[in-house]
């Protein structure tokens, strides 16, 4: 089932797919930088970032680095995740 679901959310035919790896509104991840600490949360329909709107992790992550970055990278296994 999980390679299943990859191949839909490559294809991007399952919104159960995308849906399935989405952390959950109100998660929020914490990620230090150049001395500065960052701070995003998960709405229903995107991110918070210093209380801008965003798409994806990503976005967030190229707004702070000012390179292209993964956001699931970013601010993955390193970075601390914090729930509500």
């Amino acid at each position: 089932s999980t390679v299943r679901m990859l191949r839909e959310l490559a294809l991007g035919i399952a919104s159960e797919a995308r849906t399935a790896y989405r952390p959950r509104t109100g998660t929020r991840y914490v990620r230090e930088h150049n001395g500065k600490l960052h701070e995003v949360t998960v709405l229903d329909d995107g991110f918070d970032y210093e209380g801008k709107n965003y798409r994806s992790l990503s976005e967030i992550a190229r707004a702070i680095t000012g390179t292209r970055w993964s956001g699931p990278a970013f601010f993955g296994p390193k970075a601390r995740k914090l729930t509500r």
